[in-house]
């Protein structure tokens, strides 16, 4: 028992890492970056009041728990911004590589189940196949929309995002699993991309 309880609390001690990793996305007041904890609490928060948006049969606890593991990796590789350089060092192979290093070096702090499981859910949010992880992927892109919306533009201006850039790489995912979200959400961004 104690050395389950030791490496339980080794991996909780290192998760509090993540609330000192700055996002590029700001609060929504726009006084500040986002930390990447801070970001995993609200995508939490979006899927409990954003669950009637889900597919029919998605479980809602099992995209919390998804959504509470997904940024994890950035404790060693940091917020890859998704319109950082044209987009391209987001889902490049040398990101995903370090992310994928990062995660069996994080979720291996866990007592084996944990890290199973744990591991699994990570996986199952970047394979984004399931329709709980399809969901979940769509909340992760719309709170940032919503966060630039709400701070007057947010950071599509620092990265001179256009309307293309912004369906393609943002729309497209959120639309995937929640259609009447993203067609709310993107008549609301009409004002900054037209």
């Amino acid at each position: 028992m104690t050395h389950r309880l030791e490496a339980q609390f080794a991996f909780l001690n290192e998760a509090d890492r993540l609330k000192s990793v700055l996002r590029a996305t700001t609060l929504v007041d726009g006084s500040r970056p986002e930390n990447s904890g801070e970001h995993s609490w609200h995508l939490a928060l979006y899927a409990m009041v954003l669950a009637d948006q889900a597919a029919p049969g998605v479980s809602i606890d099992r995209v919390i728990r998804m959504l509470l593991v997904h940024d994890l990796v950035e404790i060693d590789v940091g917020d890859v911004p998704i319109h950082s350089a044209n987009g391209q060092a987001h889902a490049s192979a040398a990101t995903m590589a370090a992310e994928q290093k990062a995660a069996e070096r994080i979720f291996g702090l866990l007592p084996a189940d944990l890290a199973h499981s744990f591991r699994a859910l990570w996986d199952e949010f970047e394979a984004a196949e399931t329709p709980d992880a399809v969901f979940a992927k769509s909340l992760d892109r719309v709170q940032p929309v919503m966060a630039n919306l709400m701070s007057g533009g947010g950071t599509w201006a620092t990265y001179n995002v256009t309307s293309d850039q912004l369906d393609a790489r943002v729309g497209s995912k959120i639309a995937r699993g929640a259609p009447a979200l993203w067609a709310w959400v993107r008549d609301k961004t009409r004002a900054y991309f037209g």
